[in-house]
């Protein structure tokens, strides 16, 4: 390993750095419920828990952290964790970037949710050897994710891009992939490692 790997990995499972990461995401996710809260008042109560996608994504990612912190592994929300912060971070950076292209400059506050979502997307991979969840999470957490793609696109609880309304088809559709891909990311990291491969 080079030394440069070797100081990433060191600084990556750092309790302290941990900790602060934690404490990142964790205001990150109250920031996004926040963001989320004019449409989550015109939202009809059946349909709450799905519409705030990349919070929940982050808190489920913050449970995950906290755990591995106290020296426990809550199987289930790091299987979420790894699929939803990749496909919501990876999400919001093409929409983000679509809208730049579709209406013209998105500012400041627009990049920032570039940055920050890559950054979602990014630490989700990097804690990859982490992960202790088995098969039956990696199912229910499809489950949710590609039920909350019909949510979305069926019942119409996508998080709203004015700009882009005119293409939701093609997002749907993009999205379902996304969700896809995702989902075959968390089943390599089972196959690629002996220890979950025979749990």
């Amino acid at each position: 390993m080079s030394p440069l790997l070797t100081q990433l990995k060191y600084l990556l499972f750092n309790r302290a750095f941990m900790w602060l990461l934690l404490i990142v995401n964790t205001l990150g996710t109250i920031y996004g419920y926040i963001w989320y809260q004019w449409q989550l008042e015109i939202t009809e109560p059946i349909f709450l828990i799905f519409v705030p996608d990349s919070p929940t994504a982050s808190l489920f990612f913050s449970i995950a952290l906290f755990g591995w912190l106290i020296g426990r592994h809550f199987k289930l929300i790091e299987a979420l964790a790894l699929i939803t912060l990749i496909k919501y971070g990876m999400w919001a950076v093409v929409m983000n970037i679509w809208t730049q292209f579709e209406a013209g400059p998105i500012g400041f506050v627009g990049w920032m949710l570039v940055v920050s979502h890559f950054a979602m997307a990014v630490q989700a991979l990097l804690y990859i050897p982490k992960y202790n969840f088995k098969w039956i999470h990696i199912l229910i957490a499809a489950i949710w994710t590609l039920h909350n793609d019909v949510i979305d696109y069926v019942f119409g609880q996508m998080p709203i891009y004015r700009s882009l309304s005119e293409h939701t088809h093609a997002i749907g559709y993009f999205t379902f992939w996304l969700s896809i891909v995702c989902i075959i990311i968390a089943i390599r990291v089972i196959i690629s490692s002996p220890a979950l491969r025979s749990k």
